[in-house]
């Protein structure tokens, strides 16, 4: 032979060897009724003979899976197989810490567990900050973790031989470890509930990759939804401060409420209690009910909701943490009775000070107060809505009105932005200065069409989750809200939806610095260290990796901006060229004062003379 075979060729003749080898058998197992899995679907649970691989992949079907994000690798081969058999949706990403953010995203889209599969070693450790985002934020992640031979006289020196479950077990909710071809069903079927369940979070299998291609004779049904808490004893005494008429009720709602809207608000009209939500709570309320007053209810939130707390009483808080993000580092109303349901119990109490804890779902609980809607009923009050609506008209007024003249203001291109996209499209939002302006601006009347990484802040975040919110939602319009700083960590992502075709709408506040960390920097040292990023050709970059590019440099540009990248039919990104002078960050500003109110005097005294010193210093040495 004079023509040289490439390396497919050589690989491809090699199975095909193999294959003919095994034709017998393969022969029998299908005389026998063993056909290859993909063609034997089986919502209600996995049963026949096949491999361990075509078993977890059958395991997710029944689940309902929408995708599973990752990368194949060497360990992993066998299950990405046995995904395209089966039918089951699929997306290659660019990196694997992509992989584990979309998975969270398809969660938070999705309700449903988010999947991702990753080989061990570099595999895993990429994807661990997603994980420590979704373990963290409560979000339901399924992580496919395969693993080298650990068996006793396996060889030393095997290629992502790291310690794979002690590197998995911090960011996980739970670990399952499949040792037998038999158990993988099992542990997918077991890590979904527990990943649901409670508090949700993210539930790592790890499966040998040794047992992938071992066969079994699978007969297991899909389990039922586990059961949710509920403590009787601790209901009956938030049920006794509740029906206290002469205290007025605030409701303070978290992630743990997202599906439950409609109870919660008839609970809410009930007791005549606004609501307020946390940053992961946005969408569990419409913003538009009369009785919404956007996220927070303390300085650090927004207006109407610090303004409708100050006459409340009892806060009713549901399905949320008190986090440290949530609250501006804890500057959070300590003058009010808190009553505190929540599925884990070990939140309960942790933050704040609480009259009861309640350890229960939190559509049982609502439910359940409906029911009892005699006892905590309190009369329309015309002056609450009234109320509440002139704080919401402060708010609309500061996000409408433009404070910062030069390049563009972010909270007005914010505002801008949503009045010109739909009820349905969902927004990714990153962690930048921007971050917080976003939760005030963008208003949203369902649950499901807001995303932020509210406790890991895990920074590059809102790209990869917004291409993997597209690809579970291909009927939707998704925007991501990113920061050059954020950009810098993930742009990469976006050649992976210009090759799958999503469509999604990525827009980067552009100031060449890390402005976010230079407010927390230059009030404290009166100079910057490690804020100035390098400068970007984004026209050049979104041409390299294969998408539209669209500017926004200025106020006046916004609208018709905006209208440019909305109506791109591909995936797109717009460099917004922004200025943060002018903006006051009312999320700062309270964390700032609770900071310095919390310091011990001697810290106080120390902080103030550097203050001073470098204040009267001559030149500026920030970077």
């Amino acid at each position: 032979m004079t023509d040289a075979w490439n390396r497919r060729e050589a690989l491809g003749a090699l199975a095909t060897a193999g294959t003919l080898a095994i034709l017998p058998q393969a022969a029998q197992d299908a005389q026998a009724g063993h056909v290859e899995v993909g063609r034997r679907t089986h919502r209600d649970g996995v049963h026949g003979k096949m491999t361990a691989a075509q078993a977890a992949a059958a395991s997710l079907c029944c689940l309902g899976t929408p995708c599973v994000f990752g990368i194949p690798g060497a360990q992993n081969n066998e299950l990405w197989d046995a995904f395209k058999a089966h039918g089951l949706p699929y997306l290659l990403v660019t990196h694997e810490s992509s992989a584990s953010v979309m998975a969270d995203a398809s969660a938070r889209v999705t309700g449903r567990s988010g999947v991702c599969s990753v080989v061990p070693g570099p595999g895993l450790t990429n994807a661990l900050t997603g994980l420590g985002e979704a373990l963290l934020d409560s979000v339901p992640v399924i992580a496919l973790v395969t693993d080298i031979d650990r068996a006793p006289l396996a060889p030393i020196g095997q290629v992502h031989s790291l310690p794979t479950l002690d590197l998995v077990r911090p960011v996980s909710k739970a670990v399952l470890l499949v040792r037998h071809p038999s158990e993988v069903p099992g542990a997918i079927f077991q890590a979904n509930a527990l990943a649901l369940s409670g508090e949700p979070g993210p539930v790592a299998v790890v499966i040998p990759f040794t047992i992938l291609t071992q066969t079994w004779d699978y007969d297991l049904p899909t389990p039922p939804p586990p059961p949710v808490p509920f403590d009787e004893g601790g209901y009956q005494a938030a049920l006794r401060v509740l029906s206290d008429r002469s205290k007025r009720v605030g409701l303070y709602v978290g992630l743990g409420c997202m599906d439950v809207g409609p109870v919660l608000m008839a609970a809410a009209e009930i007791m005549q209690a606004p609501v307020a939500t946390s940053v992961s709570g946005k969408g569990a309320v419409p913003d538009g009910h009369p009785l919404a007053v956007g996220w927070g209810y303390g300085k650090q939130g927004t207006r109407a909701a610090e303004r409708a707390f100050e006459d409340v009483d009892i806060v009713l808080a549901v399905g949320v943490k008190y986090s440290e993000v949530s609250t501006a580092n804890y500057a959070i109303p300590q003058q009010h009775t808190i009553v505190h349901v929540d599925a884990n119990p070990r939140n309960l109490g942790r933050n704040v000070h609480t009259c009861v804890k309640l350890c229960a779902d939190s559509r049982v609980f609502f439910e359940r107060l409906v029911a009892d809607a005699a006892q905590v009923r309190r009369a329309p009050d015309a002056r609450l809505c009234s109320h509440i609506q002139a704080g919401r008209a402060a708010d609309a007024n500061a996000v409408n009105s433009i404070q910062t003249a030069e390049k563009v203001d972010p909270m007005f291109f914010l505002g801008r932005l949503r009045c010109a996209t739909g009820p349905d499209d969902l927004f990714f939002i990153d962690v930048t200065a921007s971050t917080h302006w976003a939760a005030e601006s963008i208003k949203v009347e369902a649950p499901r069409r807001y995303f932020a990484p509210a406790n890991n802040q895990s920074m590059g975040w809102a790209i990869p989750a917004a291409i993997g919110g597209q690809r579970v939602c291909l009927d939707r319009r998704v925007v991501s809200i990113s920061g050059d700083g954020c950009f810098l960590m993930s742009a990469i992502e976006m050649s992976t939806a210009a090759r799958a075709g999503l469509p999604v709408k990525f827009f980067v506040l552009d100031d060449g610095v890390y402005h976010y960390m230079q407010m927390f920097q230059e009030p404290a040292y009166r100079r910057t260290t490690a804020t100035d990023l390098a400068r970007i050709d984004y026209a050049a970059f979104a041409q390299s990796v294969g998408i539209g590019f669209n500017q926004i440099a200025c106020n006046a540009d916004i609208d018709a901006g905006v209208a440019r990248a909305l109506a791109n039919p591909g995936p797109i990104l717009t460099q917004v060229l922004i200025s943060y002078d002018g903006r006051e960050l009312r999320w700062l500003s309270a964390l700032k004062k609770h900071y310095l109110a919390s310091l011990p005097g001697d810290q106080k005294r120390r902080l103030a003379a550097r203050v001073v010193v470098r204040s009267l210093q001559r030149g500026d040495d920030s970077d």
